[in-house]
């Protein structure tokens, strides 16, 4: 990677990103105060549970299928993509994060230049609610010249790390402990990012019942910091 493609890629991935993922506990929030998350051991275990059950399977496969779409020039495929994995959101909570990051995201990347890059993310601003997360993330990566792996391992740090930000706040765990998580969410991230690339052809799956449960009831929790 060169110099500019790596700067490019660190700014998608920096959580300096007005684009609200802060805002988000992907129902985090509801399993701390039903006691499933209580401290640094149930908290890894969640987020690990979570990252194989939903991105390894689904969104990883499914930003690796868009970013080659996108650096061949052909939206409407990475569109479709993009509508099947809104399609594998098993509650209205996750279809609304979705659709809000990958809006703010194509609003930043529509308002750089008018270059190619900008077209296409108008034309994602266009499609309106089809227009997810991963494929605006898959847009920029292939659009700013980083590779498939490269805007994988981005994508997939950017969503482990706020996960673990927000458990810093909800359980609530010390930084170190947090970085500690993350140190060993490394290897686990690289192995998923592999996987998703040799069966970018093969079809998603994703299977996390206790997350859709926890965000559905998160929508009707009485007193909460995140949005979902």
């Amino acid at each position: 990677m060169d110099s500019l493609a790596l700067l490019r890629l660190l700014r998608l991935a920096s959580p300096a990103l007005p684009i609200g993922g802060f805002a988000y506990s992907q129902g985090l929030e509801w399993a701390v105060e039903a006691g499933w998350v209580r401290d640094a051991a149930t908290f890894a275990s969640w987020l690990s549970g979570v990252f194989e059950a939903n991105m390894a399977s689904l969104d990883l496969p499914a930003l690796a299928r868009m970013h080659a779409a996108w650096a061949a020039g052909d939206a409407d495929a990475a569109l479709e993509t993009s509508r099947e994995l809104l399609a594998w959101r098993d509650n209205a909570e996750a279809r609304a994060e979705d659709r809000q990051l990958g809006g703010s995201l194509a609003r930043i990347l529509a308002a750089e230049t008018d270059t190619p890059l900008a077209r296409s993310a108008a034309r994602l601003l266009a499609e309106g609610g089809d227009a997810t997360y991963a494929c605006a993330f898959a847009l920029a990566g292939a659009g700013w010249g980083a590779t498939a792996r490269e805007a994988l391992l981005a994508f997939g740090w950017v969503l482990t790390e706020e996960q673990t930000m927000a458990a810093v706040k909800l359980v609530p765990l010390g930084q170190t402990a947090g970085q500690r998580i993350l140190a060993a969410m490394t290897e686990r991230v690289a192995a998923a990012v592999q996987a998703a690339l040799a069966g970018v052809d093969a079809p998603f799956f994703a299977n996390a019942p206790g997350r859709a449960l926890a965000q559905l009831r998160h929508a009707g929790q009485r007193v909460r910091l995140f949005r979902s």
